[in-house]
């Protein structure tokens, strides 16, 4: 699954000189308006479409469930507390985490040690209901009542965060959904955070009409080194009509840092991206990489992906074996069912490229709009996205579960709670647009417009997530194969081996 997000992460990484984060003491900082009150808005039907159907609460009871038995297990492991019954007392708060109105704050205390507190608004039964189910976990937890909210407490010994949440109450955020997380101090109480190198995030969630608008920051500990050289944008290729597209660049030094890039590493290390999505054939996505000579960028990437492949299919990676092949100006995959990608050079009039497809392009019918140029021209652009999500999701979900099929991997089944959530939601998804640009040396600003919070790709991202057996880990690899079917496997790697040239 982390690979589903690379291309989102592209523009979030590029070490340089230390600056200082605005509050270096943060773990968390949020405030939800609460289901109940923000479905009697007046521009409540972007809402109400993506989490408040049959299907959107039935994946909500199910996360808030699996939530419950892994908080009550690591609050234990961590608090050494021994609750028998955690995951019961904790399964009625989420509800009301859902449906009320709430504020968070968690920080690091001088000595290292956290301490959260909640505001919530809740009627006197509920209340009472979280004092005595929370008492179980925090045994120096203090609770009080004002206003018809419970503030909650874990430590007030320490930065007596419940004292501020209490002269916040009175006058909350008129956004649907704040909230500023730093995941890299989160990450040192659950370490697996570590691995996605999230910078701290903040956004703010509304809807003044029957879209979302979503406004944040990402806020870096390192000066960003982005390149923003002027855009390349291969035009002959990329032409309409396209149902999906994507541009971002700046990302050359965060991507030769990157551990799990070096096998791959091509010189000079590409910059921008672009991707795009034909609405004729679900596998009908591309790719296209500017570089300075596209001929030697090919056969420095055969070099890297043939050995990368073949060692793919000695760990079994693959459900059947594949092989590269490279002829003068193409990579051809074998042994992939149903598309044939390739890798080529391509030259066009915007210089030369790296050219991906899962499936044939179409002819060039008509030029790409004025508008696309316009929106690429904005200042310190560093992504750009455009989709009609309703038509992606259908796309995506194809491209998707193919990808987890031939990777070995658990693919989203159809009677899932998050996938039966995924078909209702889709159809009322229109236009989404996204921008992130560099807003300051350490600082990256974001953007979007939209009928749903999430994109296609993000919406089957998390979906998959929600439904990993490991959850809120994201393990979806099957598990080993028997021996008889390793020894099919070995055949088919024997019978996909190119056969040697005769010798003279």
């Amino acid at each position: 699954m982390k690979n589903l997000s690379v291309l989102f992460a592209l523009v979030l990484f590029a070490p340089a000189a230390r600056t200082a984060l605005p509050q270096p003491d943060l773990i968390a900082q949020i405030h939800f308006a609460g289901a109940q009150k923000i479905s009697a808005a007046a521009n409540a039907s972007a809402f109400t479409n993506e989490f408040c159907s049959a299907e959107a609460l039935a994946l909500r009871a199910q996360t808030a469930a699996k939530l419950s038995a892994w908080l009550a297990g690591w609050l234990q492991q961590n608090l050494n507390a021994s609750v028998g019954d955690g995951a019961a007392k904790l399964r009625p708060l989420f509800d009301d985490l859902q449906t009320a109105e709430w504020f968070l704050e968690a920080r690091s205390a001088a000595d290292g040690k956290p301490e959260v507190a909640i505001a919530i608004k809740l009627d006197p039964p509920r209340a009472q209901l979280w004092q005595v189910n929370l008492k179980s976990f925090f045994a120096a937890a203090t609770f009080k009542i004002a206003g018809g909210w419970l503030i909650f407490d874990s430590d007030p010994t320490r930065l007596k965060l419940g004292e501020r949440l209490a002269q916040k109450i009175s006058a909350p955020p008129a956004g649907w959904l704040d909230l500023d997380v730093n995941w890299p101090r989160l990450a040192q109480w659950y370490p697996t955070l570590k691995e996605l190198g999230l910078p701290e995030t903040q956004f703010t969630v509304t809807a003044p009409d029957t879209n979302f608008r979503i406004n944040g920051k990402f806020l870096f500990a390192d000066k960003l080194a982005l390149s923003l050289e002027p855009w390349r944008v291969p035009t002959n290729t990329l032409h309409q009509p396209f149902n999906s597209f994507t541009a971002v660049r700046g990302f050359a030094a965060w991507f030769q840092s990157q551990p799990w890039a070096q096998p791959y590493q091509i010189s000079p290390a590409p910059n921008q991206l672009f991707v795009w999505a034909l609405p004729s054939f679900p596998f009908q996505s591309f790719a296209a990489i500017p570089v300075p000579n596209a001929a030697s960028a090919l056969t420095q990437a055969f070099a890297r992906l043939a050995p990368a492949v073949a060692a793919a299919n000695a760990r079994d990676y693959f459900v059947s074996p594949m092989t590269l092949d490279q002829t003068n100006n193409e990579i051809g995959c074998t042994g992939m069912p149903f598309i044939a990608p390739y890798l080529r050079a391509l030259s066009e009039p915007a210089g030369q490229f790296l050219f991906g497809e899962l499936f044939p392009n179409t002819p060039k019918s008509k030029p790409l709009p004025p508008e696309l140029f316009q929106r690429l021209a904005t200042q310190n652009l560093v992504l750009y996205h455009w989709e009609i999500t309703a038509e992606r999701m259908t796309q995506f979900l194809n491209v998707s579960q193919f990808g987890l099929m031939v990777t070995s991997h658990k693919q989203l089944e159809s009677e899932s709670a998050a996938f039966k959530w995924l078909q209702k939601t889709g159809a009322a998804l229109g236009n989404t647009d996204t921008e992130i640009t560099q807003s300051g040396p350490a600082e990256l600003t974001f953007t979007r417009k939209a009928p749903g919070i999430f994109t296609a790709v993000e919406l089957f991202a998390l979906a998959n997530w929600l439904e990993a057996g490991n959850f809120p880990g994201c393990n979806l690899k099957l598990p080993p194969r028997s021996p008889r079917l390793k020894q099919l496997h070995q055949q088919q790697m024997l019978r996909a081996a190119p056969v040697p040239a005769p010798s003279h």
